[in-house]
């Protein structure tokens, strides 16, 4: 992905490979974001690591949320194809949130934490329509089917494959999150 993000970006814009835990930042920022991928973060010092990238009043924004089928009858079939390798695809709440809780992680880690104040959060609606094929790729980048053995991936996104119709429409909300670095902690 960062390869990608590399092909897109502005010339003077520079990127770091490095697993959260092990930045140790040279310079501070105004904003810094996470999509879809801050569940993967060791919880241990997450926000004030955080606050460390983000320089006093910084804004952390963080947006993500799950993409799901939205016909009913094609999630069945869907959940079947995976149940011999997957009860679930779902990425559960880091923090044990109620999925209908009013305000969702990771802002309820940001309300508790000392290092950051004005937490926000907003969802944004959207359905689209992907292939089949697209919507398979998509599953490949989701915590729970990355963390099978690569054969068990592929034999389950086979069998995913071959029960999906030629498009799929998907409910996919993004839940965003902003927050302000507090000036002090």
């Amino acid at each position: 992905m960062l390869a990608e993000l590399r092909k897109r970006l502005p010339s003077g814009v520079r990127t770091v490979r490095a697993a959260f835990e092990d930045l140790r930042p040279d310079e501070t920022y105004g904003l810094v974001f996470a999509a879809a991928a801050l569940h993967w973060t060791a919880p241990e010092g997450r926000w004030s690591r955080m606050a460390a990238l983000l320089e006093p009043g910084g804004v952390f924004a963080s947006f993500g949320g799950p993409i799901q089928l939205a016909d009913p009858a094609v999630e069945e079939a869907v959940r079947a194809a995976r149940a011999p390798y997957l009860e679930s695809d779902g990425v559960p709440s880091p923090d044990g949130t109620p999925p209908d809780h009013a305000m969702q992680w990771p802002g309820t880690e940001l309300r508790r934490s000392e290092w950051f104040t004005g937490v926000q959060q907003s969802v944004i609606e959207r359905r689209l329509t992907m292939s089949a094929s697209d919507y398979v790729g998509h599953l490949s980048t989701v915590s729970a089917y990355l963390m099978l053995p690569a054969g068990e991936r592929e034999q389950v996104f086979g069998r995913i494959l071959r029960v999906l119709p030629e498009t799929v429409e998907i409910d996919a909300d993004l839940t965003v999150h902003l927050a302000r670095r507090r000036h002090t902690p």
